[in-house]
């Protein structure tokens, strides 16, 4: 009786794999403030149109989460939340995540620009490299401000959608811009509190592992009052009415309340205690839906008319 061959294999990839590559919880939000820029111009694109677009959107920051997922892949291996991820699991080869990446990037911009106009296309683009390169590949392993000066990747889908409609970029969308800019700190910076360690494992410079973690709970609490200024600028300059204005009004006290609790706590210390630890995962995932009820006011405003029969509260000409 001969003896039998005993093989191995390596983990087969599924079509969830893929999908995870592209980082589908942060591809949702995204879309979500690019149909809020969309919608929010003043222009009525085609429902054809406008799916492309987002499309185009979605498949773009697919096409980034790909090529994170393959140039952090030695980070993600040694992190303990996301050593699971298809790319440090083995489940999909770093080359095929590059090159997924790379393939949905092409398509996503012609896409919109073929759909749209060569602006939008463009700044789509743009976006891309940003998270892709400027990023993950240089502001994350180099510097604390990683996140600051990186969270704009994750603004620009607002302006992309505002531009998709109109092929400007007023203030109107930039204020859009920087409502998201301002909000990405205080969220990310809640999550490294509870995820500090492994990022002094990875060796990534985030704020709490460089400068602490009373120093990142006073950052938190310090770009929320600069987050809660911000939010009041698309009332000011007439693209938010009533709805979006009592939304910012009402999440924004929440969102400083959990701040100014995280801010009082010892989350992030050596010594933090489990209510610390659900305090900054608290304030994070309140953050998540802060975004989500601010722009689905906006939605909700523009794409049932209530925007246009509120009382105008613009300053700003023709709004």
């Amino acid at each position: 009786m001969s003896d039998q061959a005993v093989t191995t294999s390596s983990p087969v990839a599924s079509v969830s794999d893929y999908i995870d590559l592209m980082k589908p919880r942060i591809m949702m939000l995204v879309v979500f403030t690019a149909a809020a820029g969309l919608v929010a111009a003043p222009v009525d694109l085609h429902p054809v149109t406008s799916f492309v677009a987002l499309l185009s959107v979605a498949l773009g920051s697919g096409a980034a989460g790909a090529i994170n997922m393959w140039f952090d892949y030695d980070i993600y291996a040694v992190m303990t939340r996301t050593s699971t991820r298809p790319l440090p699991a083995g489940r999909v080869q770093r080359s095929d995540a590059l090159s997924l990446g790379i393939f949905m990037s092409m398509i996503s911009v012609t896409l919109m620009t073929i759909a749209t106009n060569w602006q939008a296309g463009a700044l789509l683009a743009f976006s891309i490299f940003f998270y892709a390169v400027v990023y993950t590949m240089w502001l994350k392993r180099s510097t604390p401000q990683n996140i600051v000066i990186g969270g704009a990747a994750g603004a620009f889908p607002p302006v992309i959608g505002w531009v998709a409609a109109t092929g400007a970029m007023p203030l109107e969308a930039w204020a859009l811009f920087a409502l998201t800019f301002m909000w990405t700190p205080p969220h990310f910076w809640a999550l490294s509190l509870v995820a500090n360690k492994d990022y002094a494992k990875a060796g990534v410079p985030m704020l709490p592992v460089v400068h602490g973690a009373a120093n990142t709970r006073l950052q938190i609490l310090l770009y929320t009052f600069a987050l809660l200024a911000v939010s009041a600028l698309p009332t000011l300059f007439g693209t938010g009415g009533l709805i979006y204005t009592l939304t910012a009004a009402v999440c924004g006290v929440v969102f400083l309340a959990l701040a100014i609790r995280v801010f009082a706590s010892k989350a992030g210390d050596a010594d933090m205690a489990p209510r610390d630890r659900k305090l900054a995962l608290s304030l994070f995932a309140f953050s998540i839906a802060y975004l989500a009820l601010l722009f689905g006011a906006l939605i909700i405003e523009h794409m049932t008319g209530l925007h246009a029969s509120l009382p105008n509260y613009g300053i700003w000409m023709g709004a």
